[in-house]
């Protein structure tokens, strides 16, 4: 196992640096006429992106002073996200860069077979001849000619390579432009995902029918809420919008489906204050995700009770109209703190409609098994940057939305922040406010 860890790690060290070689290949070498100022400048950006990367991720996961952290997660997290539509960028770059060529060669192709020394001896000599053929009887013609060599303009000199290659050459020329809009294109794409994130997460609203529920809890508003992730990045200010926002709807209940932080209570404790301030009719709940789990999920329960919001650890509440129940991550599992579906749902009574709060989108299958009506889960970020959303749907039976498994519904929110990069390309960060529909008359 030992030797296969380490050959995977060396292969995904050689993609990654063949990657970021191309990066500097591209943007840097082909960019530069010749070794100076900006190739060297160019080159320091290229090897210090990918150093702060590692360097922000392994700060976070071993527990590094909280200081260092938030030094290294912005610059560190943020190249993550812009090496990753640099790439794409210059990829498309690649396609283009014949049709520049083509371009340019229309442009700079001559109209007309340019005039050439010789050309110009042969155009002037049946001249010379046709004038000294016209020569007064008695002159002498040999007297003439250093006459005629005196009246003759002086030829122009001929052009030097230096005279001639004025400006960038066209490969040059073409990989600046090539290079300039592949860096435009991903600062910009980056810039406007990052200012998204920042300004605090939107409301998006959902009705949910489900056959059980009676009448009287028709139009129940559950505000759903995942993946805040405060962190070294985003902070008190962050968990203070989402806070905002989702007492601006008025829900009835507030489902905290896990990965509220990426960090210990030490550090976070400050940050995930504002939650004391959710306000719902009957409370707010909490149960953890894979993030709590790598930062002390004991700690992290312990105070989200202290802030007023109530944990469902494998467990289950009865509320006027449904059960509520939740079970923890499967990242507990390794420290014996998995999810417990019999626990939380075994002996419940199956006519009453039942809602789980559950993180991760792969727990539809046992939900199902247990009768469940709906599922409320996180986890996905629903891709978070494109094409990323290919990969997570891949790996979850749901990206993000609503959709059936049997008699079971899963609703899957996109998150509220954002892990690593305060980034979002393509997956719109989200607060839902599910609303229930009674099916019965």
């Amino acid at each position: 196992m030992v030797i296969v860890f380490v050959v995977v790690v060396v292969l995904a060290l050689a993609v990654f640096g063949g990657l970021h070689w191309y990066l500097w290949r591209r943007l840097v070498r082909d960019t530069t006429a010749r070794p100076g100022v900006s190739r060297r400048v160019g080159t320091a950006v290229i090897i210090g992106g990918p150093l702060l990367m590692f360097a922000a991720v392994t700060s976070e996961r071993t527990g590094a002073p909280f200081w260092l952290q938030q030094v290294l997660a912005w610059p560190g997290f943020l190249w993550m996200a812009l090496s990753i539509y640099l790439l794409l960028a210059l990829l498309i770059g690649e396609a283009v860069r014949p049709l520049l060529r083509k371009v340019l060669d229309r442009r700079t192709a001559p109209g007309a077979e340019p005039v050439t020394a010789s050309a110009v001896g042969s155009a002037v000599e049946p001249a010379e001849v046709r004038e000294a053929a016209h020569v007064p009887a008695g002159a002498s013609a040999a007297g003439e000619a250093p006459a005629r060599e005196a009246e003759r303009p002086p030829e122009a000199p001929a052009p030097t390579p230096a005279s001639a290659s004025v400006g960038p050459s066209r490969r040059l020329l073409i990989s600046r432009v090539v290079g300039g809009a592949a860096a435009v294109a991903a600062v910009g794409t980056v810039g406007y995902g990052t200012y998204g994130v920042l300004s605090g997460p939107k409301v998006k609203r959902v009705t949910v029918p489900l056959a059980k529920l009676p009448r009287a809890a028709h139009g129940y508003r559950i505000a759903v809420v995942s993946d805040i992730h405060l962190g070294p990045v985003l902070g008190r200010g962050f968990a203070q919008k989402v806070v905002d926002t989702i007492n601006s709807t008025q829900p009835d209940l507030i489902a905290v489906v896990g990965d509220l932080v990426d960090g210990s209570v030490k550090d976070l404790g400050p940050a995930a204050a504002p939650l004391a301030q959710l306000r719902a009719r009957h409370g707010s709940f909490f149960v953890t995700g894979n993030h709590e789990y790598f930062s002390g999920a004991e700690e992290w329960v312990a105070r989200v009770r202290e802030l007023g919001l109530n944990p469902l650890e494998n467990a289950r509440t009865e509320l006027a109209h449904f059960d509520l129940a939740g079970v923890n991550d499967i990242a507990g599992e390794d420290e014996g703190q998995g999810p417990d579906f019999a626990k939380a749902l075994g002996d419940r009574d199956r006519a009453r409609a039942c809602v789980l709060l559950a993180h991760q989108p792969v727990q539809i299958h046992d939900a199902v098994d247990h009768g469940v009506d709906l599922q409320l889960s996180g986890h996905t970020h629903g891709g978070q940057l494109w094409p990323g959303n290919f990969i997570a749907d891949l790996a979850n039976p749901t990206l993000a939305g609503l959709e059936r498994y049997g008699d079971t519904q899963l609703y899957v929110s996109r998150g509220a922040g954002a892990w690593g990069p305060p980034t979002r390309v393509g997956a719109p960060s989200d607060i839902t406010v599910v609303e229930l529909a009674s099916k019965q008359a």
